[in-house]
């Protein structure tokens, strides 16, 4: 039976860059235009085939199985051009990458199962939710510097893996040069066929950060919701980074290729119990993971992610996945059950990064759960916030498979203060105190803290949830949420409970055992106490109150160091390519000036030379730009990149531990 469909199937990378590679040059620079004439022609699907009718004489049809396009015969097209044509190309266009390691999300079915090279922004689902780029290369983030400690000797790459640097190099460099307006399909294919060059190779970790960027390019260009120019930055420096490393020997190339598979290690029994549950959404995949604790206080996820059908059915599956079954052993708790409830399970398998496996010898039965305020929860919230802090940021340098579960995750106590513009004619949003601990040993006022949606889709509850609590100010809840790194406290809430010292709120609903996931289930008014009968709530404060009783608004407001400055210049060069960087004179000596009264000599130097490198093009004898391989200046893009990335951080830290 044919359904018609606004969707394409996913479509392997290295499908794209064979079909863009088997086209004419002429044809090539028509790719784009042909992409966005065939984005209007209706889809169809029947059974594993998707079928567009070009024209009146013309079908196309993709070959899916399990809605991914794994080969290049797959893809079929009735015109007189055919193979070499540009809709075969077009199509491949306007599918959605999906990589070759891309998990399913389930539990894996033995110990050596999976792969954990990407991130769910990019492929893997372990860190769902969220368009967090993995991991967030020397000299980036997520990369070992040359003098890491407890890092062995650089072991040489072979003649291959050096072809395949820096081919991956000079791709991403390209890419960079382009920016997200010129880096077309041609340039995203280029890309695409280094990564799987790179893979082939053995450096999986490059491939994967590689298709992450082809991937974020993509959304760039479609101006698709979920989109963020931060993790297009952070994905094109850690690619950059890797390649520099390796082409350059300045760290061990072990800890840079990557695992195909991530590596299961026994755990024998298991007692877990369970903590929270979060949907997972990604431009191909859609599910859930939950996660849980066990009694020596660290964390695991079981997840469950599967090729959607399209846009509209995302947000459905991802909502459903949270009533779905759990595949671990025998038992038939739902992921929205176990976040509530244990596990006591024998065999156990788990991943460096906390993935559980699920293998035929797993056995898991149901046991009772524990409250967030008992052990070993508990443990959780009992770490001082600049330590939580201290950890998720540092867990940025590792690379993503190698990340502990639950790295960037905060558990904080907080009491709500409403609505507030976090800065002059800023939009509000909502507000909370994060409680600390004081000299004393006692509970004392901490940082202010922005408390955002873990997932800005409209169909999760995330913003709706949000929305409802803002209306309590006064309420103490305790949270867990992931870090947002910024230069002020962020935190992107996934869970809510009951306030060890105000234990009314959210304990009414019976089966929610005082605490709710923002992402798979929805509050209600009465879930939370009346803000006045709240205590610490401001006397008489009215629901939808704003945070200005307990800010200070003639406070005067305090600017950190003009860092964006530089960061606008990295950003700006990746939206709009290498001659973004070409202003005025005047332009350029204002920035610097403003840099160097900052004391920020080195931010200013990295300018100069990312913009001096920038305009250092040949041209030949008629003035035409001689196009170069884009090496120093991508070098100079990544030092000012890396920079930044650095500062960022400090001024994270800085802001979790109130200093100016």
């Amino acid at each position: 039976m044919t359904e018609p469909t606004n969707d394409w199937p996913g479509v392997r990378p290295e499908v794209v860059a064979e079909v863009v590679a088997g086209l004419s040059a002429r044809l090539q620079r028509r790719l784009d235009g042909a992409a966005a004439k065939l984005a209007r022609r209706p889809v169809a699907r029947e059974g594993d085939d998707w079928r567009v009718e070009v024209d009146e004489e013309t079908v196309l049809v993709l070959h899916a199985p399990g809605g991914v396009v794994a080969g290049e015969a797959d893809v079929r097209c009735g015109c007189l051009l055919a193979p070499a044509c540009l809709h075969r190309a077009a199509a491949v266009t306007l599918c959605p990458i999906t990589e070759a390691g891309s998990h399913t999300g389930a539990p894996d079915p033995d110990p050596d199962a999976g792969d954990g090279t990407a991130n769910p922004s990019g492929g893997s689902a372990d860190q769902p939710a969220v368009d967090t780029a993995p991991g967030p290369g020397t000299p980036g983030p997520g990369t070992p510097g040359p003098g890491t400690p407890g890092l062995g000797t650089p072991d040489p790459l072979t003649a291959a893996e050096h072809a395949a640097v820096h081919h991956l190099h000079r791709a991403a460099a390209a890419v960079l040069a382009a920016g997200v307006s010129g880096a077309g399909a041609v340039s995203q294919a280029e890309l695409l066929r280094a990564a799987h060059r790179a893979r082939l190779a053995g450096l999986y970790r490059p491939a994967a950060a590689a298709v992450t960027v082809a991937t974020r390019i993509r959304a760039a260009r479609a101006g698709a919701p979920d989109h963020r120019l931060v993790d297009l930055v952070a994905g094109l420096r850690e690619l950059l980074g890797l390649t520099t490393a390796l082409a350059g020997g300045t760290a061990p190339a072990a800890e840079l290729r990557g695992t195909a598979r991530q590596a299961y290690r026994e755990e024998g029994g298991l007692r877990l119990y369970g903590l929270f549950a979060e949907p997972v959404l990604t431009a191909t995949h859609a599910g859930a993971v939950s996660w849980a604790v066990d009694a020596d206080g660290r964390l695991s996820t079981i997840a469950e992610v599967l090729p959607h059908d399209g846009v509209a059915a995302a947000a459905p599956q991802a909502l459903g996945a949270g009533t779905r079954t759990l595949r671990l052993g025998d038992t038939a708790l739902s992921h929205r059950e176990f976040s509530r409830a244990g596990l006591a399970v024998q065999g156990a398998t788990r991943s460096t990064g906390g993935r559980l496996g699920a293998g035929a010898s797993v056995r898991a039965v149901r046991a009772a759960g524990t409250a967030w305020t008992a052990e070993p929860a508990s443990r959780l919230w009992s770490e001082p916030v600049a330590a939580q802090v201290a950890r998720a940021l540092a867990a940025q340098d590792l690379p993503y498979e190698s990340r502990p579960a639950g790295s960037d995750l905060l558990f904080l106590d907080v009491t709500l203060l409403g609505m507030a513009p976090t800065g002059p004619g800023g939009t509000p949003q909502l507000l909370a105190r994060c409680s600390v601990v004081g000299p004393a040993g006692g509970p004392v006022g901490g940082p202010v803290v922005v408390l955002r949606p873990a997932h800005e889709h409209p169909d999760l509850p995330f913003r709706a949830n949000l929305a409802l609590l803002a209306t309590a100010p006064g309420l103490r809840l305790r949270v867990i949420g992931r870090l947002e790194r910024a230069d002020r406290p962020e935190l992107r809430l996934l869970a809510i409970g009951a306030h060890p010292d105000a234990p009314g709120p959210l304990a009414r609903p019976a089966d929610r055992a005082g605490r709710v996931n923002l992402g798979l289930e929805r509050l209600q008014t009465a879930d939370l106490a009346a803000p006045e009968a709240v205590p610490g709530a401001e006397p008489g404060a009215e629901p939808g109150a704003t945070a200005e009783v307990a800010l200070d608004p003639t406070a005067p407001v305090s600017y950190g160091p003009p860092v964006h400055v530089l960061g606008r210049r990295v950003e700006q060069t990746v939206t709009t390519g290498r001659h973004a960087l070409a202003p005025s004179e005047a332009s350029a000596a204002a920035d610097r000036g403003l840099l160097r009264a900052a004391g920020l000599a080195t931010a200013a130097e990295l300018l100069d030379g990312l913009r001096a490198t920038a305009a250092g093009q040949r041209r030949d004898v008629f003035g035409r730009i001689v196009t170069d391989d884009h090496e120093a200046f991508a070098t100079a893009w990544l030092a000012a990149a890396s920079y930044t990335e650095e500062l960022a951080v400090a001024l994270c830290a800085a802001a979790w531990s109130g200093e100016e």
